[in-house]
């Protein structure tokens, strides 16, 4: 880079008495550097001296014209990249992260949420990543996952992104269901679920503390409206009173424990198939002899083991949400819960 000016000196040694007129002419690059042209237009009578001095000068500008040019498009990709950089990226593992994010960090600036795997996906245990999610997931300043071994895809992540931060929305979730089992369907309880909104909120104030503001109000707001639907949960749970029910989808394993039911889970892995003759044989066999007349399953699961299970003990099919798919509204969740409540009301009615 140049530092000192250059001097373009087109005077006619030979004639001395001809005075001339000098112009500067500045031109500020990006750096700040100063470059001046110094151009001497010689007086008018020496025709041939003028003529070469208008061609100098016209060099001159010529030059001027394409550094102002350079210039403006360098400083003009500058700002550009800027602004890209301004955007705090976010990016969800699956839908209920998603909906938890989307709560904490609505209305807030210069923030991009992205959730990774689609909306219908479902549940993500056996989830395979796709070149687009892994496209998605480039230039994230944050990745949020459920944790507790859901995303079993987390190692194909780091080899590609071994510097990605990421936020473990269960860190502060004990798995309660079985002592030798991990469940990692936390969000179906309420309370769980309550803890994972504060936990990724915090996380999102510290790394992103230009809206702490926002993200302190939104997640006061949801809490409470959160713990509205908790309230009616506890409503129901002593209406309930402890019956035993048989849970055909592990996901549901936490809100039937919200509601204190008594119950059995079997874990189809989300594969009707995986239920041998012989175990629903011995599940049939527990119904009648315990008298269980309550089935859970969830809203998306098939119902062929479950209407087996029905015909031969007669008990009755109750569809739950399991709030791994639907719509991507602040209220998903809330909303979700709430039929949940109208299935478990019917419950109550059923067994009056």
């Amino acid at each position: 880079m140049c530092k000192t000016s250059k001097r373009y000196n087109i005077s006619n040694k030979k004639s001395k008495t001809n005075s001339c007129i000098t112009i500067y002419t500045r031109i500020v690059t990006k750096s700040g550097d100063i470059y001046k042209i110094c151009s001497h237009i010689l007086n008018y009578k020496d025709k041939k001296d003028f003529e070469s001095c208008e061609v100098e000068i016209l060099k001159t500008k010529i030059v001027i014209f394409i550094s102002l040019i350079v210039s403006l498009f360098t400083l003009t990709g500058c700002a550009k990249t800027e602004v890209q950089k301004e955007n705090y990226k976010i990016v969800t593992s699956f839908y209920p992260m998603y909906i938890i994010a989307r709560n904490i960090t609505d209305g807030a600036n210069n923030v991009q949420l992205v959730n990774m795997t689609e909306q219908n996906t479902g549940c993500i245990h056996d989830y395979t990543l796709t070149t687009n999610d892994m496209k998605k997931i480039e230039n994230a300043d944050i990745f949020i996952q459920n944790g507790l071994g859901l995303e079993i895809f987390m190692d194909k992540i780091f080899t590609i992104y071994p510097n990605l931060k990421v936020l473990d929305a269960s860190i502060n979730i004990k798995n309660v269901i079985k002592e030798d089992e991990v469940n990692p369907h936390v969000w179906t309880s309420i309370e769980n679920y309550i803890n994972q909104v504060k936990e990724i909120s915090q996380v999102l104030i510290q790394q992103n503390s230009e809206n702490k503001q926002i993200y302190e109000e939104n997640t006061e707001k949801y809490i409470k409206d959160l713990e509205k639907v908790e309230k009616q949960y506890e409503e129901i749970s002593q209406e309930l009173n402890g019956q035993k029910a048989i849970c055909l989808n592990e996901a549901l394993e936490y809100l039937a424990k919200d509601i204190k039911l008594e119950y059995i889970s079997l874990h189809t892995d989300h594969d009707e198939n995986s239920m041998s003759a012989e175990s629903i044989k011995n599940i049939i066999n527990k119904m009648n002899t315990e008298n269980i007349k309550i089935i859970l399953i969830g809203k998306d699961d098939s119902i062929k083991n479950a209407e087996i299970l029905a015909n031969e003990t007669n008990a009755k099919i109750y569809k739950l949400d399991t709030v791994l798919t639907g719509a991507t509204d602040k209220s998903a969740y809330i909303d979700a819960a709430n039929r949940n409540l109208e299935v478990l009301k019917s419950v109550l009615g059923d067994e009056k």
